[in-house]
């Protein structure tokens, strides 16, 4: 199902002397420029309120935000990345990886002490401090692609971090990361995840720990059967009509009691997703509706996909893996009338 494009990796795993998971030294962590065979994002994995940065922006320029009770670094954004990358080389050891794609939201800024009665008009660079609270990567495979539809798709590597999400006025204790493991639709650059292929917490006290976690879903992710799952989308198809009573649905879903949304799949769209699926439905140039008004699931999930780009980095992953779910239940819903899923087409 999928292709493996034969290319010679660049980098090398660095083994530490005690047989230690794989780590990479510091002055070690150098990206190639671009790699063999070239695949050019048109666009960025997320959006939102997100801005681009590079790797030595956060190691260069970002402080590290601590654990206030004891002082107790927490695991930097750049560590997050760079474990990654080794569990990424520990489990596809011949493979070409590109240099990541990072994305961070929410700006914290700050001063040092000689700054304090500093007007922020006249603070100089040495000055000021910063840091992200929410940080989004991905690093895309591209010796490993897959063709769907005639979209072109690229084995991707990718984490989130939120330190909200982290008690960082108490001492030290476990960190949470998100993590996954998917395809790249490098027509529209949405990502494609599924749920063996997603960690929503990972719980850790130390980069060490990190890798084994993440490098424990890689091993594990099975990329034939999701490879399976997207083709089988393109078999389904839905009328303007059915289509149009998803979308009413999906409207609803959010304003139903208590009761009747728990005996219901979970659908975490929102209203604003909702409104842009159906503005693409005529609009998109990729994913758009079939002269008649028919369209297909696998359109359809690229339909969804594409609105969860403006989610924001927290809400990200989980909404990708939904969509994802969501699509595959409307395909059941297609087939057997008693589906729970059948309720969006009724």
């Amino acid at each position: 199902m999928y292709q493996k494009m034969e290319t010679e990796l660049t980098l090398k795993p660095v083994k530490s002397e005690q047989n230690a998971p794989i780590l990479l030294k510091q002055e070690s962590v150098v990206f190639p420029s671009r790699s063999t065979p070239k695949i050019v994002a048109k666009s960025p994995f997320i959006e939102a309120n997100t801005e681009e940065v590079s790797l030595s922006h956060l190691k260069e320029d970002c402080i590290i935000p601590v654990f206030t009770k004891d002082n107790e670094i927490t695991i930097s954004h750049q560590e997050f990345i760079e474990a990654a990358y080794a569990s990424i080389l520990k489990v596809f050891p011949n493979e070409v990886v590109d240099k990541p794609e990072i994305r961070t939201s929410h700006l914290i800024r700050g001063r040092t002490p000689d700054a304090l009665h500093v007007p922020a008009k006249e603070l100089t660079e040495h000055q000021r401090t910063m840091y992200y609270e929410r940080m989004a990567f991905i690093f895309r495979i591209p010796s490993i692609t897959a063709n769907i539809n005639g979209n072109l798709l690229a084995l991707t590597v990718g984490g989130v971090r939120a330190y909200n999400t982290e008690n960082l006025y108490n001492k030290k204790s476990f960190e949470k990361f998100k993590f996954f493991i998917g395809f790249q639709n490098m027509v529209c650059c949405n990502m494609c995840i599924s749920t063996d292929g997603y960690k929503d917490e990972i719980k850790v006290m130390s980069t060490s720990d990190l890798i084994i976690r993440m490098s424990n879903v890689l091993e594990n992710y099975l990329p034939d059967q999701h490879l399976k799952d997207m083709q089988d989308l393109q078999n389904y198809h839905l009328s303007e009509s059915q289509f149009a009573q998803i979308i009413g649905k999906s409207r609803l879903y959010n304003y139903l009691p208590k009761k009747e949304k728990l005996i219901l799949p979970e659908l975490l769209m929102n209203d604003g997703h909702i409104s842009t699926i159906a503005k693409d439905y005529y609009n998109d140039e990729s994913f758009c509706r079939q002269e008649n008004g028919d369209i297909n699931l696998w359109n359809m999930f690229n339909l969804f996909t594409g609105a969860n780009k403006s989610s924001y980095i927290d809400t990200f992953l989980s909404r990708g893996v939904n969509a994802f779910d969501f699509s595959k239940g409307i395909s059941k819903a297609l087939s057997y009338s008693n589906s729970n899923y059948a309720w969006f087409l009724s």
